[in-house]
């Protein structure tokens, strides 16, 4: 897929505001400070397309994109660690739910998961739950740059595991790095397929 235009269409915070024109929807998602607005950005190959933070819980809304004028890439807000007040994470997670569960456009969601570390039981948990929805997800590994490749081979392995734990087999999983636009060309055709294979 070729990305022609990437633009900012709108942030929401509850359902009624959503684009109402049912183009199709791919969901990024993932624990705080996991990389999610750096890989919209490589994504899209628009440098400030989604804005980049070094404090965690800085997408707070529902955002939406518009992609070649034919879908919507949509910025979600974390789950886990965030410096705002326990109400405030509980709306989000409101909020995350009812979208997800909701949205008839939505084709897959992407759970973005920060290589560098150990399984995280707020990824799994995360995983568990959309899977039991029947929600389309997909695991994008973020940061593969930071680590050496014997150290991507070594987690992404760990992480395969504990996901197989509650699951017969794998989602779609894609190794990124924001640095090196590795990951790219894979997610944008894969998101392109989705979209053909809807449309039939």
């Amino acid at each position: 897929m070729i990305i022609r235009s990437a633009t900012f269409l709108k942030s929401s915070v509850q359902m009624d505001q959503l684009p109402t024109d049912n183009l199709p929807e791919f969901a990024f998602i993932g624990r705080s400070n996991v990389g999610k607005s750096s890989l919209i950005n490589m994504l899209t190959a628009k440098n400030e397309l989604a804005k980049t933070s070094g404090n965690p819980g800085k997408t707070q809304t529902i955002n939406h994109f518009t992609i070649n004028k034919e879908w919507y890439l949509v910025d979600l807000p974390g789950y886990g660690f965030a410096r705002v007040s326990q109400d405030k994470r509980g709306e989000w997670k409101q909020m995350i739910y009812n979208y997800l569960t909701q949205r008839t456009n939505l084709i897959n969601i992407f759970v973005l998961v920060d290589l560098r570390l150990d399984p995280q039981k707020s990824d799994l948990d995360f995983i568990n739950e959309i899977g039991s929805q029947g929600i389309p997800l997909s695991i994008v590994f973020t940061k593969s740059d930071k680590i050496s490749k014997t150290a991507v081979g070594v987690n992404s392995e760990k992480f395969k595991a504990a996901v197989l734990e509650s699951w017969e087999e794998l989602p779609p999983i894609f190794t990124t790095s924001s640095e090196k636009k590795l990951g790219r060309e894979e997610i944008l055709n894969y998101i392109e397929k989705c979209i053909l294979e809807q449309a039939v």
